[in-house]
């Protein structure tokens, strides 16, 4: 038996990307999206925090602190490194940072102004490279770095990763039994160039697992 000190953080999840990182956090004010919500209504923030947890020693680390209007979005890891997506409401501004645990340092990688993206709706960090990605709720996705991309999909599709420049999607139906597809679409127009049974798993290392 180990006990964990999350300082109140109760649920913690695999990091994306990672057989040895878990997460959590407190969702003070909800979700990103609704963090923004909260935002324009006027409503103070109250900043999330995140929590990391390594297996298998459980050592807990949390890189970042936010400040009054900052939240944090779901984090992922890439290139063996924690990455962390962050909105600083009062300033307008997104921020992607990634955390070397080897050199326990935080390190900016960019910043962009919130008035590039609509909304947070489905605002989220994706690889591979690590990519920063919009899906709205009108069925638009936008990559919005490190490259620009935008097109639309289908009504129950979602993304999950890259490949070259390949993007792939999940999408599931009820006609009339439940099923699900794996759809490969082009980077630049969004073309599908193919379509197959399956589901996507994303496993701890990082692997992408198409089953079915």
């Amino acid at each position: 038996m180990k006990k964990i000190d999350t300082q109140g953080i109760a649920y913690i999840e695999p990091l994306e990307g990672s057989k040895d990182w878990y997460w959590g956090t407190d969702y003070t004010s909800g979700d990103l999206y609704e963090a923004e919500e909260l935002f324009k209504q006027g409503h103070p923030i109250h900043q999330n925090r995140l929590m990391f947890v390594h297996y298998p020693d459980g050592k807990t680390i949390q890189p970042l602190i936010a400040e009054d209007g900052q939240y944090f979005g779901r984090p992922i890891c890439y290139d063996s490194r924690i990455c962390i997506l962050m909105v600083d409401f009062p300033n307008g501004k997104i921020k992607i940072m990634q955390f070397d645990d080897e050199l326990e340092k935080n390190l900016s990688l960019i910043e962009r102004p919130l008035s590039a993206v609509e909304d947070c709706y489905n605002l989220m960090l994706k690889t591979s490279p690590l990519m920063l990605t919009r899906q709205s709720n009108d069925n638009k996705f936008q990559i919005l770095w490190p490259e620009k991309v935008e097109f639309d999909v289908e009504n129950t599709e979602s993304f999950s990763f890259r490949i070259g420049e390949s993007l792939y999607f999940s999408a599931w139906y009820e006609d009339p039994e439940y099923r699900e597809e794996v759809i490969l679409r082009t980077m630049d127009k969004g073309k599908i160039t193919d379509r197959f049974p399956g589901s996507i798993t994303m496993m701890p290392d990082g692997q992408m697992w198409i089953i079915g």
